[in-house]
C-alpha cells in the first residue's frame, strides 16, 4: 500500500525519529566521499505549479546521489497547463515514476492528486503547508540544541502562512512550546496546524508571550519582543507569499515590527538559532545582520533540505516495495 507525504503528521514521531537518524548518516556519507544506490533504478516526477530553486534542486540532487532519476515537470509546460485534470495527470505519471512530488497552491487540488496517483506523493509545498521544509528546519534543530522536544521556538511574520501552519502541527508532534508573533489581520486560525494537540491558545497572560505550563503547546502574540524572549529558536519567512505579489505593500506596512534584527535576537535566549526557509528579503522580514551573523543557521538549514529529503524518499520508497506481493508461480 503506497504512503503519501503531504503533512508532518503523516508520519508517526517515531517515523520522523528514524528519518531524522537517517538523514545524519547520509549527510556524513556524503561528507566523506561516500556513494548510496538505496534507489537505483527508481524515478522520481517533480511537478511544478510554483516556480522554486531549493526545492527542485534538492530533489533532484537527492535521487541522482542515490543512484535515481528525476524528471522535472512544469505545469505551464505540461497538459495540466492546458486543462488536463490533475486526476488524469496523476494516473498517467504513477505509469512512469515510482515517487512524485507536487508544489501547487490550493491543499483541495493536492488531495485529488495524491488520491488518483498509485504511487507516494510528497509535498513540495501548497498554500497549506511546508512540510519537506518543516523536516529540514527540525533536523537543523536536533543538529544544534540535540532536541527540539522541551525547546522553544519562536515564528514571527505572517502568522497565517504555510510555514506558521506547519510550524504548528510540529508543535503537536515534536511537544515543543511554539510562540507566532503576528498582527491580528495575520494570525494563525485554531485549525491551521490541524493536529488536534497543537491548536493555538489565546489568553491575556499567553498573548503576552507568557505560556502557561503544561497548557496548549501553542501561543500568539502580537508583541514580537515578547514572541521571542528566552527562545531556542527564532524563525520568519518572507511575508510575501507566491501569488500574493499584489498585496506586497500593503503586507510590508503591516508586519514592519516583526523584522527578525539584531536587538531582537538579543531578546532571546544566548545561543539562540535563527532560521529561514529562504528565498529571504534581505532588509525586509530579516537584516543582512542577522543572515549572515554567528547566530544563523540559514545555510545549514538549506543544506538539510537535501539530507531529509534523501531520507524521506528512502522510506517512502521501501514502504512501497515492502507492501507489494509478488504473485505466485503458475503451476
Amino acid at each position: 500500500m503506497k504512503r503519501d507525504f503531504l503533512r508532518l503528521s503523516d508520519c508517526s514521531r517515531a517515523e520522523h525519529r528514524a528519518l531524522f537518524e537517517r538523514a545524519r548518516v547520509l549527510k556524513q556519507r556524503r561528507r566523506e566521499g561516500q556513494r548510496d544506490t538505496t534507489l537505483a533504478g527508481r524515478t522520481l516526477v517533480l511537478i511544478f505549479e510554483k516556480p522554486s530553486t531549493r526545492t527542485r534542486l534538492s530533489f533532484e540532487a537527492a535521487m541522482f546521489q542515490l543512484g535515481g532519476h528525476a524528471l522535472t515537470l512544469n505545469a505551464s509546460d505540461s497538459q495540466m497547463g492546458r486543462g488536463e485534470t490533475v486526476a488524469d495527470t496523476a494516473r498517467v505519471v504513477s505509469r512512469y515514476a515510482d515517487a512524485i512530488m507536487l508544489r501547487t497552491f490550493g491543499d483541495d487540488r493536492l488531495r485529488a492528486f495524491a488520491d488518483a496517483a498509485t504511487v507516494p506523493v510528497i509535498n513540495g509545498l501548497s498554500d497549506g503547508a511546508h512540510p519537506v521544509q518543516l523536516l529540514a528546519d527540525l533536523f537543523t534543530i536536533e543538529e544544534r540544541l540535540v532536541s527540539v522536544e522541551g525547546k522553544t521556538v519562536a515564528f514571527l511574520g505572517d502568522g497565517s502562512s504555510n510555514m506558521a501552519r506547519s510550524w504548528i502541527e510540529a508543535a503537536g508532534l515534536f511537544q515543543f512550546q511554539l510562540r507566532i508573533g503576528a498582527p491580528a489581520a495575520y494570525s494563525a486560525h485554531p485549525d491551521h496546524g490541524e493536529a488536534p494537540s497543537a491548536r493555538p491558545e489565546r489568553s491575556e497572560a499567553e498573548s503576552r508571550g507568557h505560556p502557561k505550563p503544561g497548557t496548549n503547546p501553542v501561543h500568539i502574540t502580537e508583541d514580537a519582543t515578547e514572541a521571542v524572549r528566552g527562545a531556542d529558536v527564532i524563525a520568519t519567512d518572507v511575508w510575501t507569499s507566491m501569488g500574493q505579489e499584489a498585496e506586497a505593500q500593503k503586507r510590508r506596512k503591516e508586519l514592519s515590527g516583526y523584522r527578525v534584527d539584531e536587538a531582537l535576537v538579543k531578546r532571546a535566549k544566548p545561543g539562540c538559532i535563527v532560521l529561514h526557509c529562504l528565498p529571504a528579503h534581505r532588509g525586509e522580514e530579516i537584516t543582512d545582520g542577522v543572515i549572515d551573523g554567528p547566530q544563523s543557521e540559514i545555510f545549514d538549514e538549506a543544506e538539510n533540505r537535501l539530507h531529509v529529503q534523501k531520507a524521506l524518499l528512502e522510506q517512502l520508497l521501501d514502504a512501497l516495495h515492502a507492501s507489494e506481493v509478488v504473485p505466485p508461480k503458475r503451476k
